[in-house]
This record gives structure tokens, sequence and C-alpha cells, in this order.
């Protein structure tokens, strides 16, 4: 294992039953895979290297119980750094640490904490103290461990009020949605009752006018009508015309039948049949009877003079 890079050396040579001395071997980087391959390696200790900072795939190294990463130059930790959770022991001392993850809280398993040395935020310097005896380190672990949880809490509760008024706000918009769309619903649904209603009241205003056009259509009919009707004379109907023709043709008929018997019985030789004796004698007493009524008309007009 070369010193830098920390590789070239097998990590078994540093290994003494499960702990695995790393120390002083100015490194710059942690050998995680290395390490993940050394299980049985609980015990590490990587203090007085040149560490900046930790890779984040090292919190898969959740075999670790005891870790000593003192004298060296680490300005944070993993943000997971809670995912070793078997860890008991902790040793931070003399790094350029400001403040800890908040999964910090996660360790339960903590027992013993060293964070002197350290640009801490005041508020975990207080809470941490001194860690100059056992009794102090193990104090630290306990109240460390509190307050990173009440910040965890704090932290859960502010992120499930923010997720609270997300809901909220969520929900205000969904209800301002269904409220401008049945807005929205309303005020196409009232113009179409209004196309509705104007579409009828033009239905309605074109049929009355259709029907005072036909009133007026037909009163002008009448109106030239009447001086027509008035000045002809009235006709006798069809019927009663054609009825009066029909008598005076059988009568035109009658008398054409007389008269040409009345030839035939005078200018034939039918004369002297007994049929034709009978017509000649109808015919001469009917002239004498006109010749007659001439006479007495005479008469008559004769006296009236």
């Amino acid at each position: 294992m070369s010193r830098g890079s920390g590789k070239g050396l097998s990590l078994k040579d540093k290994l003494d039953g499960n702990e695995l001395d790393l120390s002083l071997c100015d490194l710059n980087e942690v050998p995680v895979r290395e390490l993940a391959a050394l299980p049985k390696a609980t015990i590490l200790d990587l203090s007085c290297n040149n560490l900046v900072s930790l890779p984040s795939d090292f919190c898969s190294l959740m075999h670790l119980v005891k870790l000593d990463l003192s004298k060296n130059r680490l300005q944070q930790l993993p943000l997971d750094f809670g995912r070793l959770i078997n860890l008991q022991h902790l040793d931070l001392l003399n790094n350029r640490l400001v403040t800890l993850p908040v999964s910090f809280a996660q360790l339960k398993n903590l027992k013993w904490l060293d964070l002197k040395d350290n640009p801490l935020d005041p508020v975990l310097a207080k809470v941490a103290g001194d860690c100059l005896d056992e009794k102090q380190c193990k104090q630290a672990a306990v109240k460390v461990l509190q307050h990173m949880k009440a910040i965890q809490s704090e932290q859960d509760r502010q992120r499930q009020q923010k997720l609270q008024a997300e809901r909220e706000m969520e929900k205000k918009r969904e209800a301002e949605q269904r409220a401008k769309e049945a807005q929205e619903r309303e005020l196409r649904k009232r113009e179409k009752a209004e196309e509705k209603e104007r579409r009828r009241r033009e239905y309605d205003a074109q049929k009355a006018a259709k029907q005072e056009m036909e009133k007026k259509t037909k009163k002008e009919t009448v109106h030239t009508r009447k001086p027509a009707s008035s000045s002809r004379p009235p006709q006798r109907p069809r019927h009663k015309l054609s009825w009066s023709r029909s008598v005076l043709r059988v009568l035109l008929f009658v008398m054409f039948c007389i008269l040409c018997t009345l030839a035939a019985c005078k200018l034939t030789e039918l004369q002297h049949q007994p049929l034709c004796i009978s017509v000649n004698t109808l015919y001469e007493d009917m002239v004498a009877a006109l010749q007659n009524h001439k006479t007495l008309q005479n008469m008559l007009q004769h006296n009236s003079k």
C-alpha cells in the first residue's frame, strides 16, 4: 500500500485480530474497497493521516465498532454517516468539523465520542462538552445523540409541515381548478341557453313575418278579385245550362222529325198511307186552328181601334 493512495500494501499485514491499524500512513484517501474485504476488522485506526473527507461508500463499512479518525483534516462527515449503526466508539479529535450530519442521530449504539479541538458550532460545542476522561466522553456521546435526534425531529417536523403545506396548497389549487372548471361549465351552459333562446326568438319572428306576409297576400288577392266579380253578371250554374241545351236539342230534333214526316206525307207517294193520311189531317186541322187564331187576333185589334 502506497503512502498517498493506500494501495500497494496488503491490509492483512496491518490486521491484528479484529484491529486494523492504518495510522501514520500518510493517507489522502480511505481504501474502502480493501476495508470492505475485511469484515473481521471491527476496529479501524485511521488517525494521524491527511484525510480531508470520507467517500460516501465509507458508510457501507457497517461492521465497524470502533473508529479512530483523530488528527486528520476532516471538514465534514458523509451525509449518511448514520448507516454505521454498529459503531460504539468514535474519535474525531483535532479535525476541522463544524457540524455533524443529521443522520448522526441514527448511531443508537454509540457509547463514546470525542469532538475536542474542532471548530464546532457553538451550540454543538456546548452540548458535546469536554472529553477529558472516560465519563465525559460517554456523556458527550449521549448528549450529542440526543441533540442530533432533536435536530432530526425538528427537521422531520419541518419537513412534515412543508409536505402538509404543499398538500394543502395542492388541494387548494385542485379546488380552485375545480371551481374554475365548474364556472366555465356554467358559463358555457348559460351561453348555450342564451344562444338557444336567441335562435328560438329568431324562429318565432320569422314565422310571424311569414304568417303576416301570407295574410297580406291573401287580402290583396281578395281585393283584386272583388271588382271583376261585381262587374260580371251572375252566371248560371253550368249543370243548369247543360240541361237547358239538352232539352232544346231534343225539341229541335222532334220538330225536325215532324217536318220530315210532313214533307214525306205531302210530297211522296206515301201520302195515301193511313199514317200519312192521319198526319195530313192533323196538319190541316192545326193550320185551320192557326188561321182562326189569326182571324181572332185581327178582330180583337179592330175592336180595340
